[in-house]
């Protein structure tokens, strides 16, 4: 049965889609079968892994329209075990379709029932807001991870993730939990960056990787392809390499 993992903060420009995207595919270079679905209207962890921009024709919506399944949409990317299931701009639609609908926050996790087996890990990249895609993310995960840059607003954003998680546990998900906090982009140099991961880990678990800035991570989806395929010495593929082994060390169960 395959571990769901929503990546996803609400407060845009901390690395969200680039975790999720180079996760993916260091849990996949460790032979681990991992789906990327991208609900995100921007359409980044998309070409983060070699889909075009507009060349998908409404991946993602539909599936939370109910009008195909995951097997239908899911492509094969470069990496033998890594799918995608891309996203496309007809999701910023899509709480206007689903505004009536009863079911409207179980649509993403009914989608992944059908395929839970088919993978060892689904990734989903969420939109930088606690709108109707996130909260199908959350409803269909197991686990949130969270990526944190660590600057002045990091902690405020991070309450409301935690709050907005705590209701979906009561109301949709009750096994849902925040795995850890990932911190990003950071600079041990910085006094600042210190001060806010000492504050975080009194609140949450956060992992030991802690991913740098690396302009070879800034420089991999514009080349359609993880940091792992870009420049797999980088620093940037070393931090996503060593969270994947971290995670499947935590997780014993999705690793057997």
């Amino acid at each position: 049965m395959g571990t769901v993992v929503a990546v996803a903060n609400q407060k845009g420009g901390v690395g969200k889609t680039t975790t999720a995207v180079n996760l993916a595919a260091s849990l996949a270079v460790a032979e681990q079968r991992v789906l990327l679905l991208d609900v995100d209207p921007q359409g980044n962890a998309s070409t983060g892994v070699g889909v075009a921009f507009g060349t998908v024709e409404r991946g993602s919506y539909r599936l939370l329209l109910s009008e195909v399944t995951v097997r239908d949409e899911a492509l094969q990317t470069e990496m033998p075990n890594l799918h995608v299931l891309p996203a496309s701009q007809d999701l910023v639609a899509i709480e206007r379709e689903l505004v009536d609908e009863e079911d409207q926050a179980l649509r993403l996790r009914m989608a992944l029932e059908p395929v839970k087996d088919d993978y060892d890990f689904v990734i989903v990249d969420c939109p930088p807001s606690l709108g109707i895609l996130t909260l199908n993310a959350l409803t269909a995960a197991d686990l949130v991870l969270v990526p944190l840059q660590c600057e002045y607003y990091a902690l405020e954003g991070l309450s409301q993730l935690v709050g907005t998680v705590e209701r979906v546990q009561h109301a949709l998900n009750p096994n849902l939990r925040i795995h850890g906090v990932l911190l990003t982009m950071f600079d041990a140099r910085n006094n600042l960056a210190n001060e806010v991961a000492a504050e975080v880990r009194k609140h949450f678990h956060v992992y030991e990787t802690k991913i740098p800035r690396n302009i070879r991570l800034a420089e991999a989806p514009s080349h359609g392809q993880p940091v792992i395929l870009y420049d797999a010495a980088s620093r940037g593929s070393y931090g996503y390499l060593s969270l994947a082994r971290e995670i499947l060390d935590a997780l014993p169960e999705a690793a057997a």
